[in-house]
Formats: structure tokens, C-alpha cells, sequence
């Protein structure tokens, strides 16, 4: 093979004539590779064929913190064949501790594949992954690993001016697994996906709870238009609570126990909403219950009508947008189902039809299921080949 001068950074699968497969990180071609080269986008897949010889282009990837989310979102990366993990900073777990962490999870099994290490390398499905231990995430030198989307999953660095850091060690582009704490650009897949273009580096996932909201409120908002509504979620615990009785200046009723209390809490999952439907400013708002329960989580959208309608109707509508345009991010589920029959599933929000009750045609409670750990962990990732793929066709 011969690489052409015009590249940049990117990670590779090279399938020679005879089937050998060699993986490395080198550059995108600007310039065709071949006077026959022909490329095509599939997801964020660009691929090239060239003199009997093929190129697949897979997203360089790294992930900046390996808690909860950051582990899940280790998982699926390595599951998908348009991604390529080339680097993961923990903070302060040593590769032995961070190869337990990621084989081994209470709600969702032990991890597909082989897990090994190697030195400071996680070894995983045969795949050497740098793992390093930065305070600084700059330090990491993510270019250098060829990780150039990288996941911000510590909840530290949630600003452009922080995150900058991640860039100045050589990423392209970051993704929070948070909701920002400035004016990063907020984007929900499958709700305004489309609105990225390329001239952002700093882009919000928004939080799990409205990735569970927000494409049930589109498909409503957009067929019968919302007037105004209040949405509750019923939320299973997370790591930022407190096992037993302990203390919390800022939340009282947060310092309790969330192994044995219900815990009324606020929550911005609602008017997150808001800025990824701007339609619906000052007319959604919300809060929290906190339940002992690990994972999966509902939301109960109670909500005004201008279009008079029927609950079976609302029904028909989002089924039909399940297996359509908003398919593997919208569910609909017409079974009598509870919590743990959601969890690991990687939809973002799961409309239950059996729930849901109707006041009158233009007054209506509506429910739906998430998995606040996994949903939201693949959501993630398809943000990161979403930014990637746009990217890539902008340099095109």
C-alpha cells in the first residue's frame, strides 16, 4: 500500500486482496487514493475501493473517565464496528481495577468478549487500549492515540473553556455525557441531530432523563402540539446519592438514604427539553422522584393538547413513528411491563401504551420507560459517530 500526502489523523481497517486485515491509525484522504477510488457514506462509515484492495474508515474514539456511564459507553463502543477506542484516562484506577470494572456490572451482565491487560493497556476482545491516569486530561495526548472524538464522562470538564483542555491534548471534538454548564451546544438524537454542522467542538448529550423525555414530546409536540405540560420522573438511584443517611448542604432530602426513601428532587431534564425543541419554552417544566431501585427509570408527561384528540389515536401515532422515522430511539411497548424488563435496553425512551390515561381530548398523562445507564450510554456514542460522520463530510 501507498499512503497518499494529503491526510489527516483518523483510524483505519485495511483489507488487503488476500483478506489480511491490518488495523492502524493514520490519516483520511482529502484526495482520491486512485484514479478508480469511489467513496460512500453509510452511518459514519466512510469506505473506499481502490485497485482490488478496500478501506474503511472507523471513528478514533477516547473516553475521559471510567465511571458509570463512561464504562457502558466503553462497552459499546467495542461493540460497534464504525468505532475504534484508542484511549480511556480513569483518574486513579490502575489497568488491573479498570479491566474488573468493565467485565464485571450488577444490571448489565459481564461484558461480551475477552478482558486482559496488558501493562497500562486494557486488552479487550484482543484490542490493546491505552488507559492512563491524568489529572489534566490535556496531558492524556488523545491525537497522538488517534482518539479524536472523545467521550467527557468525569462530569468535571462540562464547559468549553474546561474541555478545552481535551482539545489542547489533541481531539478533535468533545461529547459531555452531561448536561453543559455553559452555552455547549445541547443535541438529542433523534430530535435535532440535524443541527450540528461541523462548527462546534463542544457538544452536550443533555442528560438520560431527557433523552427519555424529549422524543416522546417531539412525536406529540409535532402531531397534536403541546400547549403546555409538567413532566415527573420516577428515577432509579445514581452514584452521586448517598447509601445511608449522610449530609448535603445544598439538598437536604439529597443527603438521605436512596436505599430505603422515595426523595422528592429537582431536575432540568424538562427544560433541557426546551432547548432542543425551542417551540416549547415556558410551556414544559418538571421534577424528580429518587427511588431505591439501580437502574431504568420512568417519565409521566402530563400535558395539554391544542389538537383534540383520541388516547387511542396518540397511541396509533407513536407506534408508527416507533417503526419509522424515529425507530431505535422511540419504543412502544403494549405489554404489561415493569422496571427491569427495560433494562439494557438501548432505545432512549420506551412509550408504554398501557399507562398512559386521558382526562378528556385535550387533556393527557402519558408514560414512558428508559434505561437511564445504557439508553443513554448508546445515545452517547451515536452522538460521537453522528459528529464524526458530519465532520468527515465537510472535509470531503
Amino acid at each position: 500500500f501507498r499512503i497518499h500526502p494529503s491526510f489527516y489523523s483518523q483510524s483505519y481497517l485495511i483489507v488487503k486482496p488476500n483478506n489480511t486485515i491490518m488495523k492502524f491509525t493514520c490519516a483520511l484522504a482529502l484526495a482520491a487514493v486512485g484514479s478508480a477510488s469511489a467513496y460512500s457514506f453509510s452511518g459514519s462509515a466512510l469506505k473506499a475501493t481502490s485497485n482490488g484492495s478496500s478501506m474503511s474508515m472507523v471513528t478514533g474514539m477516547g473516553v475521559n473517565g471510567f465511571g458509570r456511564i463512561g464504562r457502558l459507553v466503553t462497552r459499546i463502543i467495542m461493540e460497534d464496528a464504525d468505532c475504534k477506542l484508542n484511549g480511556i484516562n480513569a483518574g486513579s484506577s490502575p489497568a488491573d481495577y479498570m479491566a474488573y470494572q468493565y467485565k464485571y456490572d450488577t444490571i448489565h451482565g459481564i461484558a461480551k468478549g475477552t478482558v486482559e491487560i496488558d501493562g497500562d493497556f486494557l486488552v479487550l476482545n484482543g484490542e490493546k487500549i491505552q488507559t492512563s491516569r491524568c489529572r489534566d486530561p490535556k496531558e492524556v495526548g488523545w491525537g497522538a492515540l488517534g482518539a479524536d472524538y472523545v467521550c467527557e464522562s468525569t462530569g468535571v470538564f462540562l464547559t468549553k473553556e474546561s474541555a478545552q483542555a481535551i482539545i489542547d491534548g489533541g481531539a478533535k471534538k468533545v461529547i459531555y455525557s452531561a448536561p453543559a454548564k455553559d452555552d455547549s451546544q445541547t443535541i438529542v438524537m433523534g430530535v435535532n441531530q440535524n443541527e450540528y454542522d461541523g462548527s462546534e467542538n463542544f457538544i452536550s448529550c443533555a442528560s438520560c432523563t431527557t433523552n427519555g423525555l424529549a422524543p416522546m414530546v417531539k412525536a406529540i409536540h409535532d402531531e397534536f402540539e403541546i400547549t403546555e405540560a409538567l413532566m415527573t420522573t420516577v428515577h432509579a438511584m445514581t452514584a452521586t446519592q448517598a447509601v445511608v443517611d449522610s449530609s448535603s448542604r445544598k439538598d437536604w432530602r439529597g443527603g438521605r438514604a436512596a436505599s430505603g426513601n422515595i426523595i422528592p428532587s429537582s431536575t432540568g431534564a424538562a427544560k433541557a427539553v426546551t432547548k432542543v425543541i425551542p417551540s416549547l419554552q415556558g410551556k414544559l417544566t418538571g421534577m424528580a422522584f429518587r427511588v431505591p431501585t439501580i437502574d431504568v427509570s420512568v417519565v409521566d408527561l402530563t400535558c395539554k393538547l391544542a389538537k383534540a384528540t383520541t388516547y387511542e389515536e396518540i397511541c396509533a401515532h407513536v407506534k408508527a413513528m416507533s417503526e419509522g422515522e424515529m425507530k431505535g430511539i422511540l419504543g412502544y411497548c403494549d405489554e404489561p411491563l415493569v422496571s427491569t424488563d427495560f433494562e439494557s435496553d438501548s432505545r432512549s425512551s420506551i412509550f408504554d401504551a398501557q399507562a398512559g390515561i386521558m382526562l378528556n381530548p385535550n387533556f393527557v398523562k402519558l408514560i414512558a420507560w428508559y434505561d437511564n445507564e445504557w439508553g443513554y450510554s448508546g445515545r452517547v456514542v451515536d452522538l460521537m459517530k453522528h459528529v464524526a460522520a458530519i465532520d468527515a463530510k465537510i472535509a470531503a
